[in-house]
């Protein structure tokens, strides 16, 4: 098996293709390449001549051969670090921030997975200065010595008569929690599949001494996800938003998806990320508006088969606007993208949607006004917005689309320094337009 420091490193850009020549893959290379469901996420095919053709689309992060590290990157928000912003913006509007990096990392840089484990790190050394939680648990045990409650029951039909072994029940304190259980289970995650060599130093002392503190076998990652914060481990909610990132996805409806049993395949679906994040921006630039904002509704019976009565099936918009009530309220549907529309047509697909969705959500009956759905796509530059109408054969209009570029590089540093409000304006004045209402 090859090293790290014998393996290459090919970088694709996300929605690319790139053809590696010189690439002897092994017995198990071929057996990952062929792993169910890969495909979706990074094509990888293998050409005559040693070559290795490599697609990637919106899925982002590290797949790791025998003989080469292929990290596909991602463009449209500004690398991986924006990538990281994201996901903290996601799971707590107020934990964005700049991440700096070590000195090591200047030229180069990790690829995405060791970018979680060294903020993973950070948060667990922060914790252990601080000093780790413990709490009481109630244990049962024989002792030589009268220790909490003694438990007559027991005494009497395991030890009668005796004076030296005593059935007791008392309570122990214990940093063997799931607090740190979950931080424990991460970063032994971590110190298997880090490539950097900072970053693989420090995970490893950092799973040495949390494995001094609690036991992480069989860790419940359900209930880690459900943990409750209060005043006793509220502290612990960064370095657990990176653990559960690193072993599960953190519940972000399957943000992460693994690869085969030794972890080779660490991708990121910048769609779903990006879904998850835009809805977070528009639910507090909106809500304080009084429009309330739904992600992924349910809508039946608006394809009917008009012989049976029966629904063909429902349609389910990103994000539906609503303000008021009934039959009369205002209503925008949203469509959110993670695609390269920066410099080219929405795909005709995708306005056949969102025309679907103006149609049936985006207009009041008896009015007439136009049927509106709005578009959000990730850009890394400034773009005007465009609409595209439907008209029918006399003229009017029936539908209209309009698609908006959402600036993700400028929005994560405006986050990340404090200037929130200025992204949510500005969200606000695409989505909350109010001509017509």
């Amino acid at each position: 098996m090859t090293s790290q420091r014998e393996r290459r490193i090919i970088e694709v850009a996300e929605y690319s293709r790139r053809i590696v020549e010189q690439v002897n893959l092994s017995e198990r290379d071929l057996r990952l390449i062929e792993t169910p469901g890969l495909d979706s996420r990074l094509a990888l095919r293998p050409l005559v001549r040693d070559r290795l053709e490599i697609r990637a689309d919106c899925h982002v992060g590290v797949v790791t051969l025998d003989s080469l590290e292929i990290r596909v990157v991602p463009k449209l928000v500004g690398g991986s670090l924006a990538v990281l912003r994201m996901a903290e913006y996601a799971a707590d509007p107020a934990a964005v921030r700049h991440f700096d990096l070590p000195k090591t990392f200047a030229t180069g840089g990790p690829h995405l997975r060791d970018l979680i484990a060294l903020m993973l790190a950070r948060e667990c050394e922060r914790l252990l200065h601080m000093g780790p939680r413990h709490d009481y648990r109630t244990r049962v045990d024989t002792l030589p010595a009268v220790r909490g409650r003694l438990l007559p029951d027991r005494q009497l039909l395991r030890h009668h008569g005796r004076l030296d072994r005593l059935e007791c029940r008392y309570d122990e304190r214990s940093t063997n929690v799931l607090d740190n259980q979950l931080c424990a289970a991460a970063l032994n995650k971590a110190a298997m599949t880090t490539t950097a060599s900072a970053v693989r130093a420090q995970v490893r002392r950092l799973a040495a001494d949390f494995g001094g503190l609690c036991d992480p076998h069989g860790l419940d990652l359900h209930a880690a996800a459900g943990l409750h914060y209060g005043r006793h481990n509220a502290h612990y909610r960064p370095a657990h938003r990176w653990a559960l990132l690193l072993l599960d996805g953190g519940g972000i409806r399957d943000l992460f998806t693994a690869g085969d049993a030794d972890d080779r395949v660490f991708l990121v679906d910048m769609n779903t990320l990006f879904e998850v994040f835009v809805t977070r921006l528009a639910t507090r630039a909106l809500t304080p508006l009084g429009i309330n904002v739904r992600g992924q509704s349910r809508h039946g019976g608006i394809l009917v088969h008009e012989d049976t009565g029966a629904t063909h099936t429902e349609i389910r918009p990103d994000l539906l606007l609503t303000d008021g009530h009934g039959p009369s309220a205002w209503r925008r549907p949203v469509d959110i993208k993670y695609k390269l529309y920066a410099d080219r047509k929405l795909s005709s697909g995708d306005l056949y949607q969102s025309f679907l969705y103006a149609w049936a959500l985006g207009a009041r009956p008896g009015t007439e006004e136009t049927a509106e759905c709005h578009v959000v796509y990730a850009s890394e530059d400034d773009v005007p917005a465009r609409t595209v109408a439907i008209r029918a054969s006399g003229g009017r209009s029936g539908a209209r689309i309009t698609a908006h570029a959402l600036h993700v590089p400028a929005a994560l540093d405006a986050l990340a320094t404090g200037r929130e409000r200025e992204v949510l304006s500005r969200l606000a004045g695409m989505l909350a337009n109010r001509d017509g209402r």
